[in-house]
């Protein structure tokens, strides 16, 4: 056989394995569907490749196991990534929350640094090669992987195969969930999957009041009876969106509610007491317009009475005003679906992995790793250091 480890995907888990491995004196072919390598790496952070957060832990992750990952970021930390990218000659800036970006703000530079490394360490790379099958010879041990290729049905043979095709979301850029119907197809058992760190919909009655509003953005604490976050949400023609948005959506289920504070980090009910201890002359909407758009707080005129006297505001309306500008409450339709969503929420079970190896326990030589585990991180570069550390693990253990 002529190579060690077949990976079945050329994306930030898979890249970092082959570079690893490469190191190790493995050879390795990488098998990418798409013509060019890295093409969700290119696309991330608005094409400037958020590619770790300073602050990553295990809490940053959702899993059925939520001790899962330990070993993986253990053995491959934020410090290792920052190392191995300035080993590079990418240097990292901190934007928001511990979110790092090269300094170059170019994706392209992060996919450029795997390109060029694979062709040193004399990896191959096979591009356009949509893989259609793996087979384990039960004689030998050895997987048969068959692809297209340039309008070929072409085939190779190795002992160890890495599955680093990703999962369901953006199916534009090739994805799919070929990685879950291999892990089915050798006995392993799938968490189930949805979308996640994805916009939310809003239909029925509230729908026009929402798309009115499209445009505005709020700083404001998100939250449900499972996780809580504060950073902007942004109101658009089918709903909301925005990072806060974003991240609640990984820990919501459709028919559930949830709850946005849109003054986080004052109490409306002290504003209020503040304008009356100087006369209370102002209307209530001018008091709002401290604080939000013009256009934002004529919208909350629905449910608030902003043409009222800040001196005439009773305690009723006051309670009012708290439970709408501090628990103000949506029910979301759905989601954006797959096309949206940045990651994908599920996969391959945990427990059918060795934590350490990330090799399946069921079949000996398979490996799984990145986005199609069930390990999903938060919004702000937590999946890329999930991706580079499990590649990183896999590739010790091939």
């Amino acid at each position: 056989m002529e190579y060690d480890v077949l990976i079945i995907g050329g994306g930030a888990c898979g890249l970092m394995c082959a570079v690893q491995a490469g190191y190790l004196g493995k050879r390795v072919a990488v098998l990418e569907r798409n013509d060019k390598l890295g093409a969700k790496i290119l696309i991330s952070g608005g094409g400037r490749c958020n590619y770790t957060n300073l602050y990553t832990a295990p809490t940053n992750f959702i899993s059925e196991n939520e001790h899962f990952c330990v070993a993986a970021l253990h053995q491959w930390s934020v410090d290792d990534t920052i190392h191995f990218f300035e080993q590079q000659d990418i240097a990292g800036q901190e934007k928001t929350l511990g979110q790092l970006f090269p300094t170059s703000n170019k994706a392209k530079d992060v996919v450029a640094v795997f390109e060029r490394l694979l062709k040193e360490l004399g990896q191959r790379v096979i591009l356009e090669a949509e893989v259609k099958s793996i087979e384990k010879n039960p004689a030998t041990g050895s997987f048969q992987v068959m692809f297209h290729h340039k309008d070929r049905l072409e085939s190779l043979e190795a002992p160890k195969v890495v599955m680093a095709s990703g999962g369901l979301p953006i199916a534009k850029l090739g994805a799919s969930d070929f990685s879950l119907r291999i892990a089915k197809q050798f006995g392993l058992a799938v968490t189930a999957t949805a979308p996640a760190l994805v916009p939310l919909t809003i239909t029925g009655k509230d729908a026009e009041w929402f798309s009115a509003l499209a445009g505005n953005s709020i700083f404001s604490k998100v939250w449900n009876n499972r996780a809580s976050f504060e950073e902007n949400i942004l109101f658009t023609h089918w709903g909301l969106s925005g990072p806060a948005i974003l991240q609640i959506s990984s820990y919501w289920n459709p028919g559930e509610l949830i709850w946005i504070d849109l003054l986080p980090k004052q109490r409306i009910a002290q504003l209020i007491q503040l304008e009356r201890e100087k006369g209370g002359k102002r209307l209530l909407a001018q008091l709002l317009q401290d604080h939000f758009t013009k256009k934002f707080t004529e919208a909350l005129g629905k449910f608030l009475p902003i043409d009222k006297k800040i001196a005439s505001v009773g305690k009723q309306d006051v309670k009012l005003m708290e439970q709408v500008i501090h628990r103000f409450e949506v029910k979301p339709a759905g989601s954006k679906g797959y096309d949206k969503a940045e990651v994908m929420r599920g996969g391959v079970s945990t427990e059918e992995l060795s934590s350490k190896s990330l090799e399946a326990k069921k079949c000996t030589g398979l490996f799984f790793g990145g986005e199609c585990v069930d390990v999903t991180g938060w919004l702000g570069g937590y999946n890329f250091q999930w991706a580079w550390a499990s590649g990183y693990v896999i590739a010790q253990h091939l």
